[in-house]
């Protein structure tokens, strides 16, 4: 089996798994998905959730973080770990947005690569959830640890990860697939104990085999 083929079995198989999936975070437009999105690194959704709800009724558009003193944006994201860089990145991000763009979430990767705070990762996640439009795949810590578990890619670093990923799941599964990579990441193949015994993929996946 080639490794373009495995990636279409495993497409095929988490969509029967999870047919309803979509992304967890919550949001009502491309700038609270930024922002979001900006403040999930190394926090889990839930807890971004549950920052934002209360942070975007204080802080509307981007003007809003652009004006906030730094210390106002600390307090308020403090829970989601790392909130001094985050806050810095917010700010500054959204004074670019005020400045170059309108007060808009600009819709190219390029222009989304220069913001601080956004890597790839953010940028897919902004253009395929925010504006419907599919560049490549965001690699986060579930699609990382599930792609190399079932031998897609041999990378370690996200970029890498991508290019690789890009290279053997079929273009129209592009935005599906990193959903139902983290949703059976959540689920099943957990980072410490992964419950290989009531996994779908079991009989495809290198590390499974290996360990049997």
């Amino acid at each position: 089996m080639t490794k373009r083929e495995k990636a279409k079995e495993v497409v095929k198989r988490l969509k029967k798994e999870y047919p309803n999936v979509k992304i967890a975070l919550k949001f009502e437009n491309p700038f609270q998905l930024l922002i979001a999105t900006i403040l999930s690194a190394q926090c889990r959704d839930e807890r971004v959730n549950e920052v934002t709800a209360e942070l975007f009724k204080r802080f509307k558009t981007p003007k809003d973080f652009a004006e906030a003193k730094l210390e106002e944006i600390e307090e308020a994201i403090k829970s989601t770990g790392f909130y001094k860089q985050k806050a810095k990145y917010i700010k500054e991000a959204c004074k670019i947005l005020v400045e170059k763009y309108n007060g808009e979430v600009p819709k190219s990767m390029e222009a989304l690569l220069e913001l601080p705070g956004v890597a790839r990762k953010t940028a897919n996640i902004v253009l395929a959830n925010g504006f419907g439009i599919v560049e490549g795949i965001p690699v986060d810590t579930h699609v990382r640890r599930l792609s190399q578990r079932l031998g897609l890619v041999s990378a370690k670093q996200p970029e890498k990860v991508e290019k690789e990923l890009m290279e053997v799941v079929d273009k129209e599964d592009w935005f599906v697939f990193p959903l139902l990579l983290q949703a059976h990441g959540r689920k099943i193949c957990t980072s410490k104990k992964p419950k290989c015994d009531k996994c779908v993929l079991k009989e495809l996946c290198d590390a499974s085999l290996s360990s049997h």
